[in-house]
């Protein structure tokens, strides 16, 4: 039986016509971009037109993207490449303002700065993952170096102001950075639309290759660049650049940027009849996040199951060709509760037992009803069984 795949927000499959922009760059076009010969440069060549699609989308300079090996890479280069750079400019201590509900690519480099001798501020967030953009303002301290909210959280979809925080740090002449992962695709990210100084994207994400992704940051960013032993992308990244990754990345964000609106309600009504479904079926479910209808991500919904345990859920419906997940994809195998979930103010108990269901381009009705008709099936057996 096909898998009803419910987990777009953990990646997404290769578009067809992406894999096909790749091909040529994973066989004949297999030169290196640092090479001056033919086969070299039209490697080189490819990067640079990939680097100008990406620009264009983003309201950029080329010369403003760097390429990473994902998100992960992009948001540890912003968070330390910003404050490295304000300690080496003589500020003692220099301190990052962040939230308590970004991915773990931010908390656990964030974590690992503070051992280093920086200073960190978590700001909480609302029960429905909002954060307020005046909560930002006040943890604003003299030695504030950079500010990093994320776009659109992973677990519960929500959108987060981040143009309104970007002037919060802006008035007080500090750079802004957001991880828009989960944006891409859904939600504008022109630098005009968000107003932040550095951003990060992973390709996956939307429908491009794994392994690739980059950060954008303003040409005027002073950041102590962490990756040595290459001249690569312009001095700031070195090693090899991933060809094909790029060019398949720049093909996903050029597919996904021209979508966008169709895709966004595509899946808002998949992501609303799931929810009208399950409702149905599983008495005293509950929305964690925003409102379906308020300023939440239109393929996210993730939900609390009193009593059932997320992971318990998840093997069910694996059972049933089902696949979702219980939080980040990047948490899995921690056994620990979600800390967005936590930060919201919800229980261990809370916490433990919320599912995550996320919608993509193949969605189909067939599949809302069968996904739907499984998780009723899967609360029904381990209630029974409790």
């Amino acid at each position: 039986m096909t898998t009803t795949y419910l987990d777009y927000a953990a990646t997404t499959p290769l578009s067809p016509s992406v894999l096909a922009a790749m091909m040529p760059y994973l066989g004949p076009e297999f030169g290196n971009p640092s090479s001056i010969y033919q086969i070299g440069q039209s490697a080189r060549f490819a990067v640079d037109r990939a680097r100008a699609s990406i620009a264009e989308i983003l309201g950029v300079e080329p010369a403003e993207i760097t390429f990473t090996s994902g998100s992960t890479e992009a948001d540890n280069l912003a968070l330390s490449g910003v404050l490295w750079a304000a300690r080496k400019r003589g500020i003692e201590r220099p301190h990052l303002v962040t939230t308590s509900i970004e991915h773990s690519a931010i908390m656990e480099q964030a974590t690992w700065l503070e051992s280093v001798g920086f200073d960190v501020t978590y700001v909480g967030s609302s029960r429905e993952g909002m954060i307020d953009p005046a909560d930002i303002a006040d943890a604003i301290t003299s030695r504030t170096a950079l500010i990093s909210v994320m776009y659109a959280n992973n677990e519960v979809g929500s959108i987060q102001p981040v143009i309104e925080i970007a002037a919060v740090a802006h008035d007080r002449g500090i750079s802004f950075h957001t991880d828009a992962t989960q944006a891409a695709g859904l939600l504008p990210l022109d630098r005009e639309s968000i107003g932040a100084d550095l951003l990060s994207l992973s390709a996956h994400k939307f429908y491009g290759p794994k392994g690739v992704g980059a950060l954008v940051a303003r040409r005027d960013m002073v950041i102590d660049w962490q990756q040595h032993g290459g001249g690569q992308e312009g001095g700031r990244r070195g090693g090899t650049e991933n060809v094909a990754g790029i060019v398949g990345m720049a093909a996903a964000l050029v597919e996904a940027e021209s979508l966008r609106s169709a895709y966004a309600d595509h899946c808002r009504a998949h992501r609303d009849q799931l929810w009208t479904l399950v409702r149905e079926k599983v008495p005293g479910i509950a929305i964690n996040g925003p409102a379906l209808d308020g300023a939440r991500l239109p393929n996210n919904l993730n939900v609390r199951l009193p009593g059932i345990q997320g992971e318990t859920m998840l093997v069910n419906l694996d059972l049933e060709d089902v696949a979702a997940s219980a939080g980040s994809a990047c948490s899995v195998g921690k056994n620990e509760p979600s800390h967005v979930l936590l930060a919201m103010g919800q229980s261990v108990g809370e916490a433990r037992s919320s599912l995550r269901l996320t919608v993509g381009r193949a969605t189909s009705e067939s599949e809302i009803l069968h996904a739907a008709l499984a998780i009723g099936h899967a609360v029904e057996r381990i209630r029974l069984l409790r």
